[in-house]
């Protein structure tokens, strides 16, 4: 598409949003990333006590796919705080990296940036392990599996855990889809790399899981122990 993202975004918002605080579009539209598929991802502040806030909406305008999302500063920060525990910044990065369109939302991409810089908060002891046991029993299931059907779903599950217990284990975000592929590169080009090669090789996400283990710790099965809820 031939159209100016960022006019027709800021034309939206003036139709639909003419109260907002501040807004920005993000994704890769505004990028050298973007494709012919591209949307536009359209981040809206309203006032406080605006009955329209929370809302995700998603339409058309002037042609373009719109995802909207639509906030108080108290909503956003609900939402930004939700995306830290799954260890996906996903609205602080659409804040982050947003070419603002209304309004001055510095202060807040700032404030996101910082986060994103900072990585997640250190995988806990527990969590490690579990991350640990996950690939050790996911190449066992590998190695020994005898139906190749059974090979074949067990090595596609396989392939895209590795990329997520990398990322988890290096304390790094994680993300889905073509963000799983970014992460992992921003992480570690030559993994990344040796990723991407090693789908469809079911001896090669074996060496790339032995390879992760390695990194951190070795497999581990003989002693893990996870205690089961008292509630009857």
């Amino acid at each position: 598409m031939d159209r100016d993202p960022l006019a027709d975004a800021r034309n939206l918002v003036a139709e639909l949003f003419p109260r907002n605080r501040w807004a920005l579009l993000a994704g890769s539209v505004t990028t050298a990333q973007r494709t012919a598929g591209s949307d536009l991802d359209i981040v809206v502040v309203l006032p406080e006590g605006d009955r329209q806030v929370p809302h995700r909406d998603s339409r058309r305008y002037r042609g373009w796919p719109v995802e909207l999302f639509v906030h108080d500063e108290q909503s956003l920060v609900h939402y930004l705080t939700k995306d830290l525990p799954g260890r996906r910044p996903v609205m602080h990065r659409m804040v982050a990296t947003g070419v603002p369109i209304s309004g001055d939302p510095r202060q807040w991409q700032t404030r996101c940036a910082a986060v994103l810089a900072a990585g997640p908060a250190p995988l806990p002891p527990h969590e490690r392990d579990r991350a640990r046991y996950h690939l050790t029993d996911l190449l066992d299931d590998l190695v020994h599996a005898g139906d190749p059907g059974e090979r074949t779903v067990i090595a596609t599950t396989a392939w895209t855990s590795v990329a997520h217990q990398a990322l988890a284990l290096a304390d790094h975000w994680t993300g889905t889809s073509k963000w799983l592929l970014r992460e992992l590169r921003d992480l570690d080009e030559g993994l990344a790399g040796r990723w991407l090669e090693a789908h469809d090789d079911v001896t090669a996400i074996e060496a790339l899981i032995r390879e992760v283990l390695d990194q951190h710790g070795g497999p581990l099965f003989d002693g893990y122990h996870v205690a089961g809820s008292s509630e009857r």
